[in-house]
């Protein structure tokens, strides 16, 4: 079944072993190839991480499965109470589908500012979520703070599962699974991505804060959600920060002072980017900078 173009590395891996790509023509082919591959095979969306596999001196695959001619896979369809977002969606295409949605502004925010314009054009928000090494992904803290649901099928059938379950248990999962689907609730909130780049285009973010928060009439925060990206190896939601905003008026200044009390629970990742104490040092800056801007300041 597994038939296509050769996908070469280096030129002495190259001679080793050669990829071939199968370029599935439905989710049931797909899951189909994925299975008969095994160990062996893997997904292939926009190839952005799967590209630079020999700069990390990891091994290419033997075999590929494209899902990218698969219809359902990148559609978004927005419904009045959830959005659905397809596995092979383009950062750039969701940030064009959201725009018009405030609710998501967090969301679009992080799609359409990761990276560059040509890798935004071709990495996928399945290929952001399914890779355990990247740990700088500006969509899942996104999701996280947005409560989102994963769809994983398999030939037996579809799970879905939070997104923090499924980023605990997404490097165990069988060869033959695949990310199908994102799935966010709609509910009126407001949302905000702040990210901190060392330079201002092409690099990935060395911490990133995504916050969402729902406000009372007074301007007092009812329900907060807070995620916390590229500071530690898997992006995580800050649930002692969330806490301490609920019952008050949301301030920009005030949200800083409160995160530089809790930052001390992460453990920051050293990078050749930057240092892990760097990391966690410019959090408070990160709250600030979402809270203004989910307020419009």
């Amino acid at each position: 079944m597994i038939t296509g173009s050769s996908v070469q590395s280096t030129p002495a891996e190259a001679h080793n072993a050669a990829s071939s790509i199968y370029v599935a023509p439905s989710l049931a082919s797909a899951l189909d190839a994925l299975s008969e591959c095994g160990a062996a095979g893997a997904v292939f969306a926009g190839g952005t991480w799967i590209m630079r596999s020999p700069i990390r001196h990891e091994p290419l695959r033997a075999r590929y499965v494209a899902i990218g001619r698969i219809a359902e896979l990148g559609a978004v369809r927005i419904g009045t109470d959830v959005v659905e977002i397809g596995a092979a969606v383009t950062h750039a295409a969701l940030a064009a589908a959201l725009a018009d949605l405030p609710e998501f502004d967090v969301l679009a925010a992080a799609a359409g500012r990761s990276a560059n314009p040509a890798i935004r054009a071709m990495a996928t928000i399945g290929g952001n979520l399914a890779t355990p090494g990247f740990a700088a992904a500006d969509c899942v803290p996104a999701l996280l703070c947005l409560e989102a649901e994963i769809e994983v099928a398999g030939r037996d059938g579809r799970e879905r599962m939070k997104l923090e379950h499924f980023l605990k248990i997404r490097s165990t999962l069988a060869p033959d699974r695949l990310v199908t689907q994102v799935v966010v609730p709609r509910s009126e909130r407001k949302t905000a991505h702040a990210r901190l780049p060392l330079r201002k285009a092409g690099d990935y973010p060395v911490a990133i804060v995504s916050l969402s928060v729902s406000v009372d009439a007074a301007g007092q925060v009812q329900a907060a959600r807070i995620a916390v990206g590229s500071v530690e190896p898997v992006a995580r939601r800050w649930e002692r920060l969330e806490t301490a905003l609920i019952g008050r008026s949301l301030d920009a200044e005030e949200a800083a002072r409160t995160a530089a009390e809790l930052a001390d629970e992460f453990v920051g990742r050293d990078g050749i980017d930057a240092p892990a104490w760097y990391r966690v040092s410019v959090l408070p800056g990160l709250v600030r900078r979402a809270a203004a801007t989910a307020l419009g300041a």
